[in-house]
């Protein structure tokens, strides 16, 4: 029953946590979640309510049991998947790309989830299991403190940003082996391989880059529930975000140079190959040539009653050979 219902309960729900005034977090079920919505208790300061929107009863559940925002549900279906924050009504509705939880370095990997952010209720959907939201779940279960709604959507941004630290920490030692390989001569890498960890760059930075545009946006007219304590988090994870992705552009012109660098080696490698297909071809020209003329079946062909004249032949293509070798070699070191 648990794999039927893709890790998650009948209605959809992978987990829900109610946080204290103090901030500690306490596991609620679907029943509970309502009660705490309905009728918050006085030690109460928000609940977190996560869903797998793989279940075919999570949307029913959260459209008919939960009254979220209409661009929430708007971004559900919306085609596009650029990361942004939006401020509906005093609810901040944001669309986060993550990465896939079995990250394999694959663009395809990516992925994105969807927040509601209210003062009291912090609602979180996703298609697929993600590696920030689920360290974000373990860091609650393990015992973080998280005293308003803005905070968990702070630790998870801080959650996001070590994932992808972690990623190009992983893509900069494949480079940095690529690199030894190249230096020390051995072209058995392929820029297929470069090209793939340059594509799944360039798409995280294609997804993340709206980001820090769409928090400096809300940072500037925040709702009036954000404590000025939560606006300097948001401000320090947007400066992190910016790092990060600095460096992501860096990596993305040092995969870049390194393309190009093994383009060129292969390609004097070819013309290496090349300019020795060449000189075989001239060196053996004379001797075609000639083996050629006397090979002729007519009348004429000097030399053919003469004691000495197989060796005189093979001196004659011997010296030509030997003229069309040494400008062969003169033009190689011009």
């Amino acid at each position: 029953m648990e794999a039927a219902a893709y890790g998650a309960d009948a209605s959809g729900l992978v987990c829900g946590f109610r946080f204290t005034a103090r901030g500690d977090g306490v596991a609620i079920s679907t029943e509970e979640a309502l009660t705490c919505v309905a009728t918050p208790a006085s030690d109460t300061a928000f609940v977190w309510l996560h869903f797998n929107l793989s279940h075919s009863a999570a949307l029913k559940w959260l459209q008919h049991n939960l009254r979220l925002s209409d661009v929430f549900y708007e971004s559900l279906n919306d085609g596009s998947r650029s990361t942004r924050i939006e401020l509906d009504d005093d609810t901040l509705v944001a669309v986060v790309n993550d990465v896939r939880y079995d990250f394999a370095f694959e663009p395809s990997d990516i992925s994105t989830l969807w927040l509601s952010v209210g003062p009291r209720l912090v609602v979180s959907a996703r298609l697929q299991p993600l590696l920030a939201i689920d360290r974000l779940r373990e860091a609650v279960k393990r015992g973080s403190r998280l005293r308003t709604s803005v905070a968990l959507l702070v630790h998870l941004m801080h959650d996001q940003g070590d994932v992808l630290v972690n990623i190009l920490r992983s893509t900069s030692a494949r480079v940095d082996d690529i690199e030894d390989k190249l230096l020390a001569g051995r072209l058995e890498t392929k820029r297929a391989n470069l090209g793939a960890l340059r594509r799944l760059l360039v798409r995280l930075q294609r997804l993340l880059a709206p980001e820090p545009a769409a928090l400096f946006r809300l940072l500037n007219t925040p709702p009036q529930w954000i404590g000025e304590d939560d606006l300097q988090d948001l401000r320090q994870s947007t400066e992190e975000f910016n790092v990060t992705l600095s460096d992501m552009a860096a990596l993305q012109e040092r995969i870049k140079l390194l393309q190009e660098e093994i383009a060129a080696r292969v390609a004097e490698a070819n013309n290496r190959s090349l300019f020795v297909l060449t000189i075989v071809t001239v060196l053996a020209l004379p001797i075609n040539i000639i083996a050629g003329l006397l090979g002729m079946n007519v009348g004429g062909v000097p030399l053919a009653d003469s004691a000495y004249g197989f060796w005189v032949v093979v001196a004659i293509i011997g010296v030509f050979t030997l003229v069309a070798g040494w400008i062969a070699y003169r033009q190689s070191r011009g």
